[in-house]
């Protein structure tokens, strides 16, 4: 066969319309000619060069009257009706059933056993305080350390579930997280009792990779509901958790509630091998055989056929004549996460996804905090004078109780606004909200004006964390998408460390304005984040690499 100066080498999902193909089998190292009328009278010629188990190479060269030059294969009558199909493709077709309801639990089993683990943060430090006789700035370190652990973990997990998958960060994360959980019910000094609660942080720190893998396997056009779903599982922890400190502390003590509450990530353990990896993260390494055997099992759990034809890589390189360049998998492995997060491509997204990440966390954490801290006033600032000196144990389960289920109207709100007005403007519409509800709040209010602002407040700022936990995943491309989302939550971890200072500080020493003020801006620094993000991703199919 001649040689010839190749114009442009890449991959193809969906063949060009202008080429007439034979059935899949005569693809590879034949020539064809190119009838498009834009193209030069002299023609072009497409070679079918390489493979793998499901894609194929393709070479444009010019000034050369194309003719088929090789042999010619018998055609594949099975094969005539489908040439390739991508992954989405793929998902849209089986549908969302069993198979993704499987998947759903298994990433709500995960999101229930990190909200467990840190609402009882609000039980457990009063407890331990005075039968350790804690001082208050080491019962909040008790807290400081969780969540240091925790933007550790975020990282270290995003990291790990993109260079070896997604399971293998939910194997780390739920060995970590059910050892450090089971042996702080046995601690025998504070000093363990710290240690232990960092590394659950370092193990709750994988939360965001499941919201990025069950993101994987659901439909584009169901994305944005079926990710609502899913967030609930949030409130659902923080609401078992309660009801468990209710029944379990009062006769049994703090060290069976940390005990109980492990049960969740013991059970991620357990049913770790049960669930799937994700197709899309296999699909990135090239491993393309392992993602059609577990699409295929999609398809038979939701009674449905894959489509006709093999699975093609939606990836473009244009730097090499492999499916899946080695040398271009190097490249970026080489390259440090942070780096190619600010790359010219990605810095506009980055960036603005930073401020937002920190802004909420700060702000969410805030309002849940002024909640409690406005509810024990003694009056002395003149905020709830009517409030007893002390707040028996029921009054602080009931609170807690009642301050998680505010954030499901929250929830219900964001379903339906979502699909239908897109990430962004759902997220403009509840900060906007957030701020106007908090607004009253920089002047003392009673009683019943500064419980509706603050559950107000907590139920859109919520709502907003939720859509952002949403949008992250979705914006980012496959093999960067956990380290990008996990440096992100990093970052909001620090916003959750800095606002015990604020809230709690502040308005306990009667600067309930200051404080609100400094929330008011970090919703505000939100808002303006969301504003300069250069996508929307609603009904976007997801991206699997930066080019």
């Amino acid at each position: 066969m001649k040689s010839f100066s190749v114009i442009s080498v890449g991959w193809t999902v969906v063949p060009p319309p202008e080429i007439a193909f034979p059935p899949p089998p005569s693809y590879f190292n034949r020539e064809f000619t190119s009838t498009s009328a834009g193209h030069s009278p002299i023609g072009h010629r497409l070679v079918f060069s390489s493979r793998n188990a499901s894609c194929f190479g393709v070479q444009r060269s010019s000034n050369y009257t194309a003719t088929e030059t090789t042999e010619k294969s018998e055609r594949s009558p099975a094969k005539d009706e489908g040439v390739a199909y991508t992954l989405d493709e793929a998902l849209s077709t089986i549908g969302f059933g069993n198979f993704q309801f499987v998947v759903l639990a298994y990433a709500g089993l995960g999101w229930v056993a990190e909200a467990m683990e840190m609402m009882l943060l609000s039980f457990v430090g009063p407890a331990i305080k005075p039968e350790w006789g804690l001082s208050s700035s080491e019962e909040s370190f008790i807290s400081t350390v969780a969540f240091a652990g925790m933007l550790v973990g975020a990282y270290l997990w995003g990291v790990v579930s993109d260079t070896y998958g997604r399971k293998k960060g939910f194997l780390g994360a739920s060995i970590i997280t059910t050892a450090a959980g089971l042996l702080s019910a046995f601690a025998p000094n504070y000093t363990s009792l710290l240690i232990l609660r960092c590394f659950i942080g370092i193990g709750l720190g994988c939360g965001h990779v499941f919201t990025s893998w069950f993101l994987e396997f659901v439909p584009t056009p169901k994305r944005g509901t079926w990710m609502i779903v899913f967030a609930t599982f949030w409130t659902v922890g923080t609401i078992i958790e309660a009801s468990l400190a209710w029944s379990i502390m009062p006769t049994f003590g703090w060290r069976w509630l940390l005990g109980v509450s492990a049960v969740p990530s013991l059970l991620m353990l357990l049913f770790y091998g049960h669930v799937p990896e994700s197709p899309r993260y296999l699909c990135t390494k090239g491993r393309l055989t392992e993602a059609r055997y577990i699409l295929d099992k999609g398809a038979t759990l939701n009674q449905r056929d894959l489509p006709t034809g093999m699975l093609v890589s939606d990836q473009i390189h244009k730097a090499d004549n492999d499916c899946h360049s080695s040398k271009t998998m190097d490249v970026q492995r080489s390259v440090s996460s942070i780096s190619m997060l600010l790359s010219q491509k990605l810095i506009r997204t980055t960036l603005p996804l930073w401020f937002l990440y920190f802004g909420n966390t700060f702000s969410y954490y805030g309002i849940v905090l002024l909640t409690s801290q406005l509810s024990i006033s003694k009056g002395e600032c003149g905020v709830l004078a009517s409030q007893p000196e002390s707040i028996q144990e029921w009054s602080l389960y009931t609170n807690v109780f009642l301050t998680s289920l505010a954030e499901l109207p929250g929830l219900g709100f964001a379903a339906i606004i979502l699909d239908r007005l897109g990430r962004k403007i759902s997220m403009e519409i509840m900060f906007l909200a957030g701020f106007v509800l908090l607004l009253p709040l920089t002047i003392h209010q009673n009683e019943i004006m500064t419980t509706t602002c603050l559950f107000g407040a907590r139920m859109f700022i919520s709502a907003s964390f939720i859509v952002a936990c949403i949008y992250a995943p979705e914006v980012y491309p496959t093999n960067l998408r956990t380290r990008g989302v996990g440096i992100a939550t990093a970052i909001g971890r620090t916003g959750g460390m800095v606002c015990p200072i604020i809230a709690v500080g502040l308005v306990s020493s009667c600067n309930q304005t200051l404080a609100v003020m400094l929330f008011e801006a970090a919703i505000l620094v939100s808002g303006l984040s969301v504003l300069v993000l250069p996508f929307e991703t609603k009904g976007r199919e997801l991206i699997d690499d930066v080019e």
